[in-house]
């Protein structure tokens, strides 16, 4: 008989939000910064000066920002997989009982999940109580320069389709265009972050394409602002 093997979509947490929260701000990001550049009357120079900046800056921001905010979880992980180790070292009986205890929780009888608890001991101890008690699993468990990297490279991708837009859209007509170019990647990538993590597209779409036309609405209207004061 054939091994039955599943994919679960659960497995694409990690990536996935990182993946998406990176590509998401570098379109909202840079396309907010070219439009209020552009909305304030510069040329089509300032606006590749302030985009290609805002991605290099963006991208070491979301990779910094992602590798410490997980590298901290991974800490955190690091110390509670400690304490249990020392744990099931100085009273491994009262570990069985506690690992026992869980599965009852769950329903299963309490002489089945005694043995059952014992023999997840006696396999991988550790493995047992960080599933089980401490719920960190391969799907789950931290990992920092995964997302880092992640991120800063969806984020420069994202980054780069409205930087593109600045450079080839006519001036007179690069705000209009830009607008409705980044509006136009945002819904694209709510569907595609959508269909990867197996959701309808409807809600993401409208999710990511407000926010991202509120954030270049108001930088537009404050380059305005600023461009008319000057």
């Amino acid at each position: 008989m054939r091994a039955h093997r599943e994919h679960h979509l659960v497995s694409r947490i990690g990536w996935l939000r990182a993946a998406v929260l990176g590509a998401n701000d570098g379109i909202v990001s840079t396309a907010s910064l070219v439009l209020g550049v552009a909305a304030s009357g510069a040329d089509r120079p300032a606006l590749l000066v302030a985009g290609a900046a805002g991605l290099v800056a963006g991208a070491m921001s979301m990779a910094a920002g992602e590798y410490v905010s997980v590298s901290s979880q991974s800490d955190t992980e690091q110390s509670d997989l400690a304490r249990e180790a020392s744990e099931i070292a100085s009273n491994r009986e009262a570990e069985v009982a506690e690992l026992a205890g869980i599965y009852v929780a769950r329903g299963v009888d309490a002489a089945t999940a005694q043995t059952v608890a014992r023999q997840m001991m006696d396999h991988d101890a550790l493995g047992a109580h960080a599933r089980d008690e401490l719920h960190i699993t391969e799907v789950t468990a931290a990992r920092p320069v995964v997302a880092a990297l992640t991120s800063a490279a969806t984020f420069t991708s994202g980054a780069a389709l409205p930087l593109l837009l600045a450079a080839v859209l006519p001036m007179n007509r690069v705000v209009a265009g830009e607008a409705v170019g980044s509006i136009l990647f945002l819904a694209l990538l709510g569907a595609v972050g959508a269909r990867a993590g197996g959701a309808r597209a409807l809600k993401p779409v409208v999710r990511v394409v407000f926010w991202g036309a509120l954030a270049m609405g108001l930088t537009a209207g404050i380059g305005r602002l600023v461009g008319t004061s000057l």
